[in-house]
């Protein structure tokens, strides 16, 4: 395959209590990846949108990097009616192949880190590289913003990468399904609902959702405390264990997070599972976009008669 070599430049990350490739923990800091500059088996993915309508002038690429925008590369898609499910294995695969990446390999994932919703996308990537089974990869904590902070290095386009090989083992455990979450309704099992305050409470919804609410027993987490958009950084272990304190979670229990079309539930999914290491957490895929299409399941508050 063709290898990449790494030049970046940005801020600290927090350390990770679960460390993969050389130290690499799920977030990494610039000064990682230049102290790992010119490592063969590592691969940054650039999963930004839109990078060229932008005012970075003529070189708005970061040097090194493949891209992979997250909104059209096809790391999700429409399954059934619901939107921004992950797509068949062997699609995903063969985005991931495209982009030279092996079993090898440990992936960076660059987003441009304006706020947690757009911080979402690498998280909602970083989610579905261990749901094939590839845990050699992290999240450049603050993305492009902490990466053109202090200079990174630009070139005018991305690296073209060489076509690889890459297998799959799916890892179940990550990924919940509506079977899931109607056993976790009998079982006790915590649901996360990592939408904002006022999707939750049911005062507004998604187009994406067929009706206001949430699933019932739910407790709420938005997304956006789990992301400081004026310090373009992660939280903090400490305060991701304070969050879920605050709600009754405990960072050993079996837990489900949810959103809208599990986008926003990546955020809290990887708080939950990759900063407090909880490894019985999982995301539920369709989230109330799919959960909504049945008027039998049930919602907090309940469905309006129609």
């Amino acid at each position: 395959m063709n290898r990449i070599n790494i030049a970046i430049a940005a801020l600290a990350a927090s350390a990770m209590p679960a460390l993969a490739h050389d130290g690499a923990g799920p977030l990494v800091s610039a000064q990682w990846l230049i102290d790992h500059a010119g490592n063969d088996d590592i691969v940054i993915v650039d999963i930004r949108a839109n990078v060229e309508n932008t005012d970075l002038g003529d070189s708005p690429y970061i040097e090194g990097a493949v891209s992979a925008p997250y909104n059209t590369a096809g790391w999700r898609t429409e399954i059934d009616g619901v939107p921004g499910k992950i797509p068949a294995i062997e699609d995903v695969t063969g985005l991931i192949e495209s982009l030279g990446i092996d079993n090898d390999d440990h992936v960076v994932i660059v987003p441009w880190g304006t706020d947690s919703t757009e911080f979402g996308s690498a998280t909602r990537v970083y989610w579905t590289f261990r749901y094939l089974g590839h845990d050699d990869v992290s999240i450049l904590d603050g993305g492009w913003r902490q990466y053109d902070a202090v200079g990174g290095a630009r070139v005018a386009e991305p690296v073209t990468a060489e076509v690889s090989e890459f297998e799959v083992t799916l890892n179940e455990a990550v990924l919940a399904t509506t079977d899931d979450v109607l056993a976790a309704l009998d079982d006790g099992t915590k649901l996360v609902d990592g939408r904002p305050v006022e999707q939750f409470r049911g005062e507004t919804k998604s187009p994406v959702a067929a009706a206001p609410g949430t699933i019932p027993g739910s407790v709420n987490l938005p997304h956006s405390e789990f992301y400081s958009a004026e310090f373009a950084l992660f939280a903090q272990p400490e305060t991701v264990q304070a969050l879920v304190e605050a709600v009754g979670v405990r960072a050993d229990e079996a837990n489900i997070t949810f959103c809208n079309t599990g986008h926003w539930a990546s955020v809290a999914w990887f708080g939950l599972s990759e900063v407090l290491g909880n490894e019985q957490s999982a995301m539920y895929d369709g989230s109330m976009s799919e959960w909504t299409q049945d008027p039998s399941r049930p919602l907090d508050p309940p469905r309006a008669i129609q």
